[in-house]
């Protein structure tokens, strides 16, 4: 039967056959991506396995390239689970008892609405895109592997936090200010079960970690007149309202106001703003409840920012280890989260002090060349589109070199989708020009050869301009 969204019977049925598949499983091996996402999907999956006693390894990848390929096709465990990875290269697996729990855009060279790969054989291809839902928003792959995880156990619905945290990673809240689709669904599985609350609120970043003068200070989606960049300002604001900085000897994250506290700043912040910025500020937030107050895993946010500075800076692992509830993974992800806050910083003041953003008719980039880390790229690169620097009617192509290539992040306004436009052209204009790549609506990565950099950004432009001209 047909949900209003997609296609959920069918999706039914193709996960119950996955399980059934997963359950014959005597060893396997887990791939996913090392951002958000994919560290809570392969988190998701090696618990569920945990759970059912097969032995498996997990492996935490930044780029699906020709080795990749080969090691999942020539893998020596029974199973290969990849999560948040794999349809973009059905064409190129070779193995059976294959399963895949991905939400980016399929190989376009494998048959349109394709669930499993060869009837023969029992390799499962899991996708929302092939179920009419949409995965730049529907749903992340922390949210498709969790779908299969609850198919197998319903005990396992004591995961959905994990894959709201991954959805919140991916961006799937921002274009409404909440969870929308199947992550609607997963989300009322983690309020049932005590480890979610949902609430109306600010949406700025640090709700649970950071002083309520900085809460306001770094906000810049949108920029807010008088607070942004303006410490003096946000203490002139909060004395104004009659809010104390400090409580107990220790100065007050926002999470530590009453409601009424919150509530007369949020009157006093959303009454001059445009409906459209009142929305993108303003809406759900998500609460751990299970996690300490004051750390960073009490906020879905802040949890999938952790999350994303361990997989930067190669450390996934621990990533992991903090999903899996290990007490000392915190403290060791404190050291990675520092130094991505510093090269953050670092790259924006790079890149805005040395005006690198360049327009062409249908995109806008830059450029950090070897001045900007590749493990910051992508949040650099969110960071830098809602800027006053960039415009937000074109999509935005960072650049940064890492040895002898180029790694690409594009971001793009949700209010773009509207006008045809689709990142996972990516993958397209980094084959092109001999790499590789991934994409979503709105959202996507390349590593491309650098020599290739100004071939590569003509063949996007050409791509895009066929969707929105």
């Amino acid at each position: 039967m047909q949900d209003s969204n997609g296609d959920l019977a069918r999706l039914g049925r193709d996960l119950g056959r996955a399980s059934s598949d997963l359950k014959r499983a005597k060893s396997a091996l887990i791939v996913s991506r090392s951002d958000a996402d994919g560290i809570s999907a392969g988190s998701i999956a090696d618990i569920t396995l945990e759970r059912m006693g097969i032995p498996r390894r997990t492996v935490f990848i930044n780029t699906v390239d020709d080795d990749l390929i080969r090691m999942i096709n020539t893998a020596e465990e029974d199973f290969v689970w990849l999560c948040d990875l794999g349809s973009a290269n059905l064409s190129e697996f070779t193995r059976q008892n294959l399963i895949i729990t991905d939400h980016h855009t399929p190989d376009p060279n494998w048959r349109r609405k394709q669930t499993v790969l060869d009837s023969f054989a029992s390799i499962d291809h899991l996708n929302p895109y092939a179920y009419g839902f949409d995965g730049s928003s529907d749903v992340s792959g922390a949210g498709m592997t969790y779908l299969l995880s609850r198919k197998v156990d319903e005990g396992n619905r004591d995961l959905a936090h994990l894959a709201v945290v991954g959805a919140v990673g991916d961006g799937q809240d921002s274009r409404e200010s909440r969870l929308v689709g199947l992550n609607k669904t997963i989300m009322s599985d983690a309020v049932q079960n005590g480890d979610l609350i949902v609430e109306q609120d600010l949406r700025l970043f640090g709700r649970e970690t950071r002083p309520i003068v900085q809460f306001f200070q770094y906000c810049n989606d949108p920029p807010l007149q008088g607070l942004t960049d303006d410490p003096s300002g946000c203490m002139e604001m909060l004395e104004f309202l009659n809010i104390p900085l400090n409580s107990d000897g220790r100065m007050r994250c926002w999470n530590d106001l009453d409601r009424d506290e919150k509530e007369r700043i949020i009157d006093n912040i959303l009454s001059p703003l445009e409906m459209s910025d009142q929305n993108r500020i303003y809406g759900e937030a998500y609460t751990l409840p299970g996690y300490p107050k004051g750390t960073g895993l009490r906020d879905a946010r802040e949890f999938s920012n952790i999350l994303n500075s361990c997989g930067r800076y190669d450390d996934a692992d621990t990533g992991m280890r903090i999903c899996k509830g290990d007490p000392d993974a915190l403290r060791d992800a404190e050291t990675h989260r520092a130094e991505h806050r510093r090269n953050i910083s670092s790259a924006v003041s790079y890149i805005k002090g040395n005006h690198l953003i360049r327009e062409r008719r249908f995109i806008q980039f830059f450029d950090g060349e070897d001045n900007v880390k590749d493990s910051v790229l992508d949040a650099v690169t969110g960071m830098i589109l809602n800027s006053p620097e960039c415009r937000r009617n074109l999509p935005l192509f960072g650049m940064a070199d890492s040895g002898d290539v180029t790694k690409i992040s594009a971001k793009a306004n949700r209010d773009l989708a509207g006008k045809g436009l689709d990142l996972s052209i990516l993958r397209q204009a980094a084959m092109s020009v001999g790499g590789s790549g991934i994409g979503q609506t709105v959202s996507g990565s390349a590593t491309i050869p650098k020599e290739r950099k100004e071939t590569f950004l003509d063949t996007v432009e050409e791509l895009i301009s066929s969707q929105i001209s």
